[in-house]
């Protein structure tokens, strides 16, 4: 059962919702004053998408199988568990949120309660992401968080100044949402790749390298908004099966574009274990103060 504490606002009016439920036979809801109500799927994740929805292409059920597959079996544990520590010093002790923009399959989420819980920390948590198929997994997987189908380039369900901390791994970023929902306190924890981030599956199946300069573009995209607090990197040394390697070129943006079926083919007869590094970059973000020039 969710946290009914996390402080939610309709999409449609902005009035604060309210979950309600689940009661006999029926499924947990989300509802505000004005009569605006968004019932919990039969997995257990909300659709706050309204009007026109979104114009984004969410992660099919292929792909969001693929992340299961790979990240279930621990192969990022160690960014998982990097994330975590960035992000528990900031929850209060008590009435700390956590916002996981673009949660995926909830892998990352996870490891912050886990952490979280270990600290005694209570926490409530909300996850977002436009793809219905990993919010299946998610609501699976953090049944005690409330997970919604959302899109972050609109104005987010989420109350002003009521977040003690939100994370990015892998996903668009909206600084201006994101500065509105953090406390002055609060902490954007965002997570990227960095060249050479799996150069060696890449040249074999055809995912797309990472762009040089993409830090630099970040930093322009958070000026006015926020202000860089720390940079630490992560690399992770892989050795992977075959199944594990198409797993891993299929999970990401590639598998937008690329057919799973190419992916075996060109990873067929290639000696296990099928060696790759991960490069990541974790940034920490403050919100910059009012005024701040």
């Amino acid at each position: 059962m969710p946290s009914a504490d996390f402080p939610l606002l309709c999409p449609v009016c902005s009035d604060p919702l309210v979950l309600f439920g689940p009661g006999a036979g029926t499924q947990p809801r989300l509802a505000c004053a004005a009569g605006h109500h968004f019932d919990a799927a039969r997995q257990g994740y909300f659709n706050l998408l309204v009007g026109k929805g979104t114009s984004f292409e969410a992660d099919s059920a292929a792909m969001v199988q693929s992340r299961v597959n790979f990240l279930g079996n621990g192969h990022y544990l160690p960014m998982a568990r990097a994330v975590a520590s960035a992000v528990v010093p900031h929850l209060s002790a008590t009435g700390g949120a956590v916002l996981d923009s673009g949660t995926g399959t909830g892998h990352y989420l996870r490891e912050i309660l886990d952490a979280a819980d270990a600290g005694g920390r209570h926490v409530a948590a909300i996850g977002l992401d436009i793809s219905k198929f990993a919010l299946r997994r998610a609501a699976r997987l953090n049944p005690e968080a409330i997970n919604m189908v959302c899109d972050i380039w609109q104005p987010l369900p989420v109350a002003t100044a009521s977040v003690d901390a939100v994370t990015v791994v892998f996903a668009p970023r909206n600084p201006a949402e994101f500065a509105r929902v953090l406390r002055p306190a609060g902490a954007l924890v965002v997570v990227t790749p960095r060249p050479g981030h799996l150069a060696e599956l890449a040249a074999v199946t055809g995912m797309l390298g990472i762009e040089e300069g993409k830090d630099d573009r970040l930093a322009e995209g958070m000026a006015g908004h926020f202000d860089l607090d720390s940079t630490s990197d992560v690399d992770i040394a892989l050795t992977l099966t075959r199944g594990a390697a198409a797993d891993l070129a299929f999970m990401g943006p590639a598998g937008h574009h690329l057919d799973p079926g190419h992916i075996a083919e060109r990873l067929e007869g290639r000696p296990e274990p099928v060696t790759a590094g991960a490069r990541f970059r974790l940034m920490e973000f403050r919100p910059r103060k009012r005024g701040a020039a």
